[in-house]
């Protein structure tokens, strides 16, 4: 895929994550819910936990200009700008069974994990 500027042929760039078919989904049922302010949802990677870093998915109500965006077919998604180099190459996930339900995340960028698993180092 190629973008026409100005005479310049400009590659467009993958996006930062991919996101599966349950991710879209529950992106797509957390717009319907949403509060009437947000235009959509956002990851970042804030400092917390024992290993130093943690996932963090919340409404957001404006887009920073460095933030990274991906439009799901749910509504838009947002990728925090000082997280994207933490998250270049991950996958994430939708997952439920019977005792639980959260994003999961395939991060290729992550060196350890605390024993929870609430947060990772890169």
């Amino acid at each position: 895929m190629t973008i026409e500027m100005t005479g310049t042929k400009v590659r467009a760039r993958p996006a930062a994550v991919t996101l599966t078919e349950r991710a879209e989904a529950r992106i797509a049922e957390l717009m319907s819910k949403a509060p009437e302010d947000a235009i959509g949802v956002k990851l970042s990677t804030p400092r917390r936990g024992c290993s130093g870093l943690a996932y963090s998915v919340d409404y957001v109500s404006e887009a920073s200009a460095f933030d990274e965006r991906i439009e799901t077919p749910g509504g838009l998604f947002f990728i925090d700008g000082g997280s994207v180099l933490y998250l270049v190459g991950s996958t994430m996930d939708w997952v439920e069974d019977d005792f639980s339900a959260g994003f999961v995340f395939e991060n290729p960028n992550a060196k350890g994990a605390c024993g929870c698993g609430e947060s990772f180092t890169v």
